[in-house]
């Protein structure tokens, strides 16, 4: 019980954080004003936290997608080219578009805190990695062509984080159902590329 309370308190203040962060910039707002937001005191605020920069380190691992993305490469591939890179692609921007204030946070704040884009810059490398091994794999089973596994990872990653980008700053070329098309049409341009 205690725990469920504590992990209450920490995410009401995460989310009050990102609430603050995005609407008055990581150095326009205070601990204590972050506390007051979530209905707690700067001390509970402490408690769960040791700093302003932890606080967003957490609210980075709590809400980007090196996780749930583990779990879709560790579970949910079909070896099949054209269906898994549609799987992972659509996954991506699911978590991107939901964490989008997050995301902002990050690219605004970006080098002005230290380490920041380090500690964040994780969660891609995760991501690259997992590409790695997937299109590595597939290369194995002959299902791929005989690309350098990473480079196509980078190529793959790159060209999801752009059409995330363009839909995170609100393009009006991305509405849901044409971005659905859109991650489609990529994805089968992706595969022509690399299928044998």
């Amino acid at each position: 019980m205690v725990s469920n309370r504590k992990q209450d308190t920490t995410e009401k203040i995460i989310t009050a954080a990102i609430d603050l962060f995005s609407k008055n910039g990581y150095n326009g707002v205070t601990t204590e004003e972050i506390a007051k937001e979530a209905g707690f005191s700067e001390k509970t605020l402490f408690r769960h936290f040791q700093s302003k920069q932890n606080l967003l380190e957490q609210a980075i691992d709590r809400y980007h997608y090196a996780e749930e993305m583990r779990a879709i490469f560790d579970s949910k591939l079909t070896w099949n080219l054209k269906e898994d890179l549609l799987l992972i692609s659509q996954n991506y921007h699911r978590i991107m578009h939901r964490n989008r204030k997050m995301l902002r946070i990050i690219m605004k704040v970006g080098e002005n805190v230290p380490g920041l884009h380090q500690y964040s810059h994780r969660h891609p490398q995760a991501l690259k990695d997992f590409l790695t091994n997937y299109f590595a794999e597939m290369k194995n089973r002959k299902k791929m062509v005989p690309f350098d596994a990473e480079q196509i990872a980078i190529t793959y990653l790159y060209m999801n984080f752009g059409l995330a980008h363009g839909r995170m700053n609100e393009d009006p070329a991305f509405t849901d159902e044409r971005f659905a098309k859109l991650i489609e049409e990529s994805v089968a341009l992706f595969t022509r590329g690399l299928t044998p």
